[in-house]
């Protein structure tokens, strides 16, 4: 009989079956292979790790890109949709913004001429051209049809020549700002807005959007960079003075103010006097319009638009017209506005270099205004110096230069082809050369 092991001893494992010599190289073969296979974890791998971020940033950035376009898209989509709907309220209308979407401030102000108010140097050998009937009529006899632009109040040279900016008539549906190429093709820059104004310069645009007024830049025919603030009731952009708004706090009643949508939000200042400004000498003054405190007759004053348009020299005789019609020569001598003369309504010459005198009692006594053609029913073309073109009110076309009419020479109204009850002409101004 065997004896009986009693410790935890036991014998050498059973083997199933018999391993050869061939799967037992294989095996090993097999097991070196997937250790070289599997990637061993380094300690530390700044190169992978700035690679995997570098991804990671890359497709972040994707699905920004991706997001932004389409809400561009949606805006577009919108806007070309409100185009043909004239029908919604003008309570709330929709302004539409082509360009950067942002609503965030500039961070410094785009450039413009400095100390003026819708000013722009001139070409001396520049003619006025006029926009009738849809079409762009030059000085020179060619004519620019505008595809899909309605009735204008306003129209002025883009930058470099570039085209036309085209600001619609008042309608239901608010007011349209187009960029029109030479070619005579136009793009929606603002749609239903309730005012707009545009820089002298073409490189700003400001315009007065519900409980809001709004300006931007204008950059290869493109709205960038809009900044708003909130605005009282009835407070409307007027024109610029350099790269402030110039803002009428309320159209029934005097004063003015100037908003630097890059520093401040709009508010008031101390103005309740000034009725309209009408340009800015070379110095930086503007050339605007009070109520004398005693006759309460209006006035010629020269403002000082850093102390809140504070009036530093008046002249209340002649007898001026309260409609805000006029502009200052580019080299700001002279001043085309309506008035009387002989008991006549008329538009004035008035030699602005008369007001440069100071007197004891802070006016400048008398101007002298000269008879310069028939009343101005809007915008003033200066496309020279001393050489201006407006729109009397039968729709033609009055030109005049200031030696002329000093000698006695007034303006003479010319007829402009196309115009009829329903198609009145608007004057370009800025015009720089034939179309």
């Amino acid at each position: 009989m065997n004896p009986v092991v009693r410790d935890n001893r036991s014998g050498p494992p059973a083997r199933p079956f018999h391993v050869t010599q061939d799967e037992l190289e294989r095996a090993v073969r097999e097991s070196l292979a997937q250790q070289v296979a599997a990637p061993r974890p380094a300690a530390a791998d700044p190169a992978g790790a700035a690679i995997r971020r570098a991804r990671r940033t890359q497709r972040k950035r994707t699905m920004t890109g991706l997001a932004m376009a389409a809400v561009a898209t949606v805006v577009v989509s919108a806007g070309v949709v409100q185009l043909g709907d004239v029908t919604r309220r003008p309570a709330q209308p929709p302004t539409v913004v082509l360009g950067d979407p942002s609503n965030q401030a500039r961070p410094e102000p785009l450039p413009s001429d400095a100390g003026t108010v819708d000013g722009r140097p001139a070409d001396p050998a520049a003619k006025a051209d006029v926009l009738v009937g849809g079409a762009i009529l030059s000085a020179g006899g060619a004519r620019v049809a505008l595809a899909g632009v309605g009735p204008a109040e306003r129209a002025q040279w883009l930058p470099e020549n570039a085209g036309w900016l085209v600001i619609g008539a008042p309608s239901p549906a608010g007011r349209t700002l187009w960029a029109v190429s030479r070619d005579g093709t136009p793009r929606v820059l603002l749609d239903g807005a309730e005012v707009i104004t545009v820089a002298g310069n073409g490189r700003q645009v400001a315009w007065r959007d519900g409980d809001e007024i709004a300006t931007a830049g204008l950059v290869r025919s493109e709205l960038i960079a809009p900044v708003r603030t909130p605005a009282p009731a009835g407070a409307a952009p007027v024109g610029f003075v350099g790269d402030s708004v110039l803002v009428r706090l309320d159209p029934a009643h005097p004063g003015h103010a100037l908003w630097s949508p890059a520093t401040a939000p709009l508010k008031a200042g101390s103005d309740r006097s000034t009725l309209n400004v009408y340009g800015a000498l070379p110095d930086g003054r503007l050339v605007g319009q009070v109520l004398d405190k005693v006759s309460g007759l209006p006035c010629l004053a020269l403002l000082d638009p850093s102390r809140s348009l504070a009036p530093l020299r008046t002249a209340c005789d002649p007898t001026f017209s309260r409609d805000g019609l006029g502009a200052v020569s580019p080299d700001g001598r002279w001043l085309l506005v309506n008035g009387r003369a002989n008991g006549k309504a008329n538009a004035l010459l008035v030699d602005l270099a008369q007001m440069g005198v100071a007197r004891p009692s802070g006016s400048d006594g008398p101007l002298t205004a000269l008879p310069a053609g028939p009343p101005l029913t809007g915008a003033v073309a200066w496309n020279r110096v001393d050489e201006a073109a407006y729109i009397d009110d039968s729709g033609r076309l009055v030109r005049l230069t200031a030696e002329r009419v000093q000698a006695g020479s007034a303006g003479v109204p010319a007829a402009v082809p196309g115009v009829d009850a329903a198609n009145r002409p608007v004057v370009v101004t800025g015009s720089v050369g034939g179309t």
